[in-house]
């Protein structure tokens, strides 16, 4: 289907993990998309903790996904998760600037 129409699942996933202990963790936000059939390659993620070791405020997740982004955002700073569906940018990424590695 399309990224529309994958928006409604993406999210109940979204909102699985931010009701768990792991609400915090970039990586449970991943394997859980992964283990619900959406491609680990073509995510991405932010940085769990700030530069100064602090749990991020905010954080996101994205999903390519035909062409187009499907991404949550979740964290201390947006209260409830939110999610969107963007265009793909250059480079065929989905978040601008620094993300991190998903190599498990």
């Amino acid at each position: 289907g399309t990224a529309a129409e994958n928006l409604p699942f993406f999210e109940s996933i979204i909102g699985a993990v931010w009701a768990s202990e792991e609400r915090g963790s970039g990586r449970a936000y991943v394997d859980a998309l992964a283990a619900n059939g959406f491609d680990k390659s073509r995510m991405q993620v932010t940085q769990d903790l700030s530069t100064v070791g602090n749990a991020a405020e905010s954080m996101q997740v994205s999903v390519e996904w035909a062409g187009e982004c499907l991404i949550g955002q979740f964290g201390a700073a947006t209260g409830e998760p939110n999610s969107t569906i963007q265009e793909l940018l250059p480079g065929e990424r989905c978040l601008l600037g620094s993300t991190r590695p998903i190599d498990w």
